[in-house]
């Protein structure tokens, strides 16, 4: 009988860099507090930002700049989190940040996490660009397993995992205490087998071309991600 599971020649990855990936509607950038602090405390917490923001993050929202400025200078030096702000291409605003994390270069695992869009940029083409961008860099490494969790009760992150193309996992039950309340934790996964067609789905929804001049989407994600299984 053979043996499916086995895995020859494996060796382990590189790390992931802190640089600059480019895309068709924003840019992420390395994190840089000093740079980019101003439009993120606007973003975040200026009268257009987005109430329910923090709901389901282990901080936030903070009460004065001063300890934003702590935070925000805390996840710039991180690696592990490795954080990028994302940039949006047309006005060169910071109007989100996410990172790659629980990095695992030995077995190939690494997570997309810490996602934090401000109001501005949640259900846009940026947004959808942003977790592409880290995801086509994690698999250009040689990762085989992009991971995504959140908490259970987190609905909008559930729906953008299977939006973007994860297989729901399971639960961790009891899994964190999160600003003193019981978290169950959500367990997404992409594999890089299943990458190719994700890929190319995401390309084909992120052209130009798929927008009209009222920036409505002519095909969905989902759909094109079927059109390439087949």
């Amino acid at each position: 009988m053979t043996n499916t599971t086995a895995l020859l020649h494996w060796r382990p990855v590189p790390l992931p860099e802190p640089k600059t990936l480019e895309g068709y509607y924003i840019c992420l950038e390395p994190l840089d507090a000093q740079r980019q602090g101003d439009d993120f405390w606007i973003t975040l917490h200026g009268p257009k930002a987005d109430p329910d923001l923090w709901d389901f993050l282990p901080y936030g929202p903070f009460s004065s700049r001063e300890a934003f400025n702590t935070w925000l200078t805390g996840h710039a030096a991180s690696t592990d989190p490795l954080f990028f702000a994302v940039i949006d291409s047309r006005s060169g605003q910071a109007q989100g940040l996410l990172s790659l994390m629980s990095i695992v270069p030995e077995h190939g695992s690494i997570e997309i996490g810490h996602v934090i869009f401000g109001r501005a940029m949640q259900r846009t083409p940026r947004a959808t660009e942003a977790v592409y961008l880290l995801a086509r860099e994690a698999f250009a490494l040689g990762y085989r397993r992009l991971e995504w969790k959140c908490d259970d009760r987190n609905e909008r992150s559930r729906r953008a995992a299977k939006r973007f193309g994860f297989s729901y996992e399971g639960l961790f039950r009891q899994h964190r205490v999160v600003k003193n309340q019981s978290r169950n934790t959500a367990w997404f996964s992409l594999l890089d087998k299943e990458w190719p067609e994700c890929r190319q789905a995401f390309e084909t929804w992120l052209s130009p071309d798929n927008f009209d001049a009222h920036s409505n989407q002519q095909q969905r994600l989902k759909v094109l991600r079927m059109h390439y299984r087949r």
